[in-house]
């Protein structure tokens, strides 16, 4: 289905959860959310019937998201619901990967064909300083399992963060010579509740090529990323830049929370709910989503804070 601009909506973010085991200081408060009731969010019957109606629309790729869609009790019975939804050909999940060591082998026998890990340091006072409760150890050993578990494609999102991981960015991109993966550098969005919004926490990601003069364009396309590749690495270096080169005009995705409000724009206020809906309310609420969608979001940087009407945590990753 094309939006009023001509995009071609194929991508659905799905948010099984607001809950996490980590606390990251530019998504989740010290204390934690408090769990909200059973009633107010979406079941898994509701989340595979939302999934049923975007395939119908024409959407092919569903990412898993969260808070944290690992800490979700049935998460592999989601997936599996969701990989048996015919026309759906790439299902993907991301997740904080301290939980995947167990869980890697049983998702990629559900059907999830790619999985993205968070990684933001590769220091592991950082690590505890940054998550406020979380164990890099864990982090990495999720990121072998992974590896071994056999997914189509395994990327490392690492967020950058002037004053904290600017100097690790050589470090990180070398993990795509160590093992098979994508590293991902992205732009620190000032989203609502972020407890990292100072503008020297800024980094834009041309600072990366300033920080890695071997890498060169990669001969490939990965959606938002701009690729780039070291020499002799296995996988590429993806920068995404929703603040200094934002890429509304490329967006094919709806996001839909947790509790059920489908998100034309991740920077937008705007909200529908599926809540309640059968698989043809559904239908039509994604109809209009897709017709809400704006051309681009408003203004976004360092002092402009997106007009989401949720942090990123109640919106999913």
């Amino acid at each position: 289905m094309q939006d009023t601009y001509g995009r071609n909506i194929s991508y659905l973010r799905l948010s099984v959860t607001e809950l996490c085991n980590l606390r990251c200081r530019y998504c989740m408060p010290a204390e934690g959310i408090a769990k909200r009731n059973h009633a107010e969010m979406l079941t898994e019957e509701e989340m595979v019937r939302a999934v049923r109606a975007a395939a119908r629309l024409g959407v092919t790729k569903v990412r898993i998201t969260g808070g944290e869609p690992l800490f979700k009790p049935n998460i592999l019975s989601i997936c599996r619901g969701v990989c048996a939804v015919e026309g759906i050909r790439e299902t993907a999940l991301t997740t904080n990967g301290t939980r995947l060591e167990a869980l890697a082998g049983p998702l990629r026998a559900a059907g999830i064909r790619r999985v993205n890990i968070s990684l933001d340091t590769l220091d592991a006072r950082k690590y505890a300083w940054m998550s406020r409760t979380g164990r890099l150890e864990e982090a990495l050993s999720g990121i072998e399992a992974a590896l071994e578990a056999g997914f189509e494609k395994v990327k490392i999102n690492t967020v950058l963060i002037g004053g904290f991981n600017g100097d690790e960015v050589a470090d990180l991109a070398n993990l795509t010579r160590k093992w098979p993966v994508d590293v991902r550098f992205i732009e620190l969005m000032p989203m609502p509740g972020s407890g990292l919004r100072d503008e020297e926490a800024y980094i834009p990601c041309s600072k990366v090529l300033e920080w890695l003069p071997e890498a060169q364009p990669a001969k490939v396309h990965d959606g938002v990323a701009r690729l780039y590749r070291l020499p002799g690495a296995l996988g590429n270096i993806g920068l995404i830049s929703p603040l200094s080169n934002h890429f509304c005009a490329e967006c094919n995705r709806l996001r839909l929370t947790a509790d059920g409000h489908l998100k034309p724009c991740l920077h937008s206020g705007d909200e529908i709910s599926l809540k309640g809906l059968d698989e043809e309310g559904m239908l039509e609420a994604m109809k209009q989503a897709v017709r809400m969608k704006p051309r681009q979001h408003e203004a976004l940087s360092a002092r402009e804070e997106s007009r989401s009407a949720r942090p990123m945590n109640r919106i999913g990753g």
